[in-house]
C-alpha cells in the first residue's frame, strides 16, 4: 500500500472526484478526512465506503474559504490521527454565465472556493507539516480551463489559472521543506459539475468532438492519479500540472 500511515484531506469528498479519491486513498492505507459541506449526512456515503474495507476516517463539515474552519479542518486531521501529511484541494463550483452579465457575487463566491480555499488549506496544512518536520503532499485539483479559455465560464478559468500560478509559486517556496506541491488538470470527467451537459445529449456529442478519446473520464482515474503524486514515487516532482483530459488540449492546440 502506498500510502500506509500516511494522514489525508481530500477537500469536497462527499461527491465526484473528491469522493474517488478519498476511497482510493483509503485503499491505499492513509487515513483520509473527509471534507464536506452543507447537510451534516453528506459525507455519510464516503464514510460508509471507507469503513466497509477497513479504512479509517473522519468527516468534517468546513467551507474551505473561510480560514477559521480551515482551522478546523487541519485541526481536527491532527486530534484524530496524530499528524497530516497529504491534501487534496478539491472542492471546486462554477456557474456559467455571459461575461457581461456575470454578477459580481457569483465571481465572488467561485474565487472564494475555487482559489482562497486552496490558499488557506494549503497554507495551515503547511504550517502543519512544517512543524512536524517531515515533508508532505499538496495536490490541488485545477482543471484544463487553467490553460484553455471556455466562454461563458470566465470566473471558473480565471479561477484555474490563479491555482496554476499558486502552485508553481508555493511549490518553489516549500521545497525546501520537502513539501511537494502540484495540480491535477482534469479535462471531461462524469461527475455531478457537469450535469447539465451529461442531460443533453446533443451538448454531450458536441462536448465528445472536442476529446481525441472521445470518452468521459472517469473519477477513479483522477484518483489514480492523486495517489501517486501523494506517495513516495512522487518525491521529485513539483510545480507541475498533470493534465487528464484525453488529448482535449493538444486537439485544441491543433487548430
Amino acid at each position: 500500500m502506498r500510502l500506509k500511515d500516511k494522514v489525508a484531506i481530500v477537500t469536497g469528498a462527499a461527491t465526484g472526484i473528491g469522493q474517488a479519491i478519498a476511497l482510493r486513498m483509503a485503499q491505499e492505507g492513509a487515513s483520509v478526512v473527509v471534507d464536506f459541506v452543507g447537510q451534516i449526512n453528506a459525507a455519510d456515503q464516503t464514510e460508509q465506503e471507507i469503513t466497509k474495507t477497513g479504512g479509517k476516517t473522519i468527516s468534517v463539515n468546513a467551507d474551505v474559504s473561510k480560514a477559521d474552519e480551515v482551522e478546523k479542518l487541519i485541526s481536527g486531521a491532527v486530534k484524530a490521527f496524530g499528524r497530516l501529511d497529504i491534501i487534496v484541494n478539491n472542492a471546486g463550483v462554477e456557474k456559467k454565465i455571459a461575461f457581461i452579465d456575470y454578477p459580481l457575487e457569483e465571481l465572488q463566491k467561485i474565487l472564494a472556493v475555487n482559489l482562497v480555499g486552496p490558499f488557506l488549506v494549503s497554507q495551515a496544512a503547511a504550517r502543519q507539516m512544517i512543524k512536524q518536520g517531515q515533508g508532505g503532499r499538496i495536490i490541488n485539483i485545477s482543471s484544463v480551463h487553467e490553460d484553455l479559455p471556455m466562454p461563458t465560464n470566465a470566473a471558473y478559468c480565471a479561477s484555474k489559472g490563479g491555482l496554476r500560478m499558486l502552485t508553481r509559486t508555493i511549490a518553489v517556496e516549500l521545497a525546501k521543506h520537502k513539501i511537494t506541491v502540484n495540480n491535477i488538470g482534469p479535462g471531461a470527467v462524469y461527475t455531478p459539475i457537469d450535469a447539465d451537459i451529461e442531460a443533453k445529449p446533443e451538448m454531450e456529442k458536441a462536448l465528445m468532438s472536442e476529446i481525441p478519446l472521445d470518452r468521459w473520464a472517469k473519477p477513479e482515474e483522477i484518483a489514480g492519479l492523486a495517489v501517486y503524486l501523494a506517495s513516495d514515487e512522487a518525491a521529485y516532482v513539483t510545480g507541475a500540472t498533470y493534465f487528464i483530459d484525453g488529448g482535449m488540449l493538444r486537439q485544441a492546440g491543433s487548430y
